[in-house]
């Protein structure tokens, strides 16, 4: 099974990404053939420094790679390194609806919080359907929010079949019903234009100032809370074991649970749980020139499997004579 899913560099990756995706992609590597990729391009509907891209895509492939992310197991690479992407998602623009593209709430909501209007923002979805049918993807691991862009990949593989015959693998999405939308620190969606995340590798005083800000009601600690609505507790289970989660959930429902304290244990949780993936991505950093080749290695991969499929669609839509 092919499995495919990529991340943008516009900003320091959070612990929504890691449980959201990175973590399922990691985990898929023995049992799949995975595909994981930076996607700049998508990221330059909000980034239009040329070195906050530039370092960013760097840091988001030292993050995978530090994750556990082995790429002599999967095809890794940066987007824009297979320019067939942008032929595809031009063919693809070609017979979108608009109204299937209107009808995508991602737009609104980021314009809603302020990224700038744009052609590219708004015909973002195409974009994403040309990085999952260009490599012929049969599973696309995607948060809840997510789901209506791999509908319109769907949409738009079912009706270029339709339309110039059978090319396209139809893909499917792989949504976890634990992790599909981890919170930020004020409830909502985890996400960078949220300005509500909490850095993977963020340690000492700035990841406790993160962890101190969560948001908590003002429920007495002696009085009985509903562990299900807390958004600390919700941060606070992907953390800890079973056995303990369980004794803290106790607290919540019989009284006792002090917030003060319990957002201390999760900032101990956090620093430890990511402490060897810090180390690594400290020495992957001290050599970007090693992550570069890592990435063109992962590029000439992935061109590689672009251009069997970008040799049929131009066949099929004529572009071939």
């Amino acid at each position: 099974m092919k499995i495919l899913s990529g991340i943008q560099p516009s900003g320091q990756l959070h612990i929504g990404n890691y449980f959201g995706m990175m973590q399922t992609m990691i985990s898929q590597m023995a049992s799949s053939e995975l595909y994981v990729f930076i996607v700049d391009l998508h990221a330059m509907t909000s980034v239009h420094d040329r070195d906050r891209l530039a370092m960013g895509t760097i840091e988001a492939a030292a993050d995978f790679l530090a994750l556990g992310l082995d790429p002599d197991r999967c095809t890794f690479w940066v987007q824009s390194d297979v320019p067939e992407v942008c032929e595809l998602y031009w063919v693809l623009s070609t017979i979108a609806p608009m109204g299937l593209i209107e009808r995508c709430h991602s737009y609104k909501d980021k314009v809603a919080n302020g990224v700038e209007a744009s052609h590219g923002l708004f015909s973002y979805p195409v974009l994403m359907a040309a990085d999952i049918l260009l490599y012929q993807a049969d599973q696309v691991p995607v948060g809840q929010d997510q789901k209506q862009h791999l509908e319109v990949a769907r949409d738009l593989a079912q009706k270029f079949n339709h339309v110039f015959g059978e090319t396209f693998v139809v893909p499917e999405p792989a949504i976890s019903t634990t992790t599909a939308i981890v919170p930020g620190l004020d409830g909502r969606k985890m996400s960078k234009s949220y300005d509500n995340t909490i850095p993977i590798f963020l340690a000492g005083k700035e990841l406790k100032k993160k962890i101190m800000a969560i948001a908590t009601d003002a429920t007495p600690v002696e009085d009985p809370k509903d562990p299900d609505q807390c958004n600390l507790f919700a941060m606070f289970k992907l953390f800890a074991s079973p056995d303990r989660l369980q004794e803290v959930r106790e607290l919540y429902v019989g009284g006792g649970a002090a917030y003060g304290y319990i957002k201390l244990e999760l900032l101990d949780l956090i620093s430890e749980y990511f402490a060897e993936a810090r180390r690594k991505k400290a020495e992957f950093l001290a050599d970007p020139s090693m992550v570069r080749a890592i990435l063109r290695k992962g590029a000439d991969k992935a061109r590689a499997k672009a251009n069997v499929t970008m040799e049929l669609v131009r066949e099929r839509v004529g572009l071939k004579y």
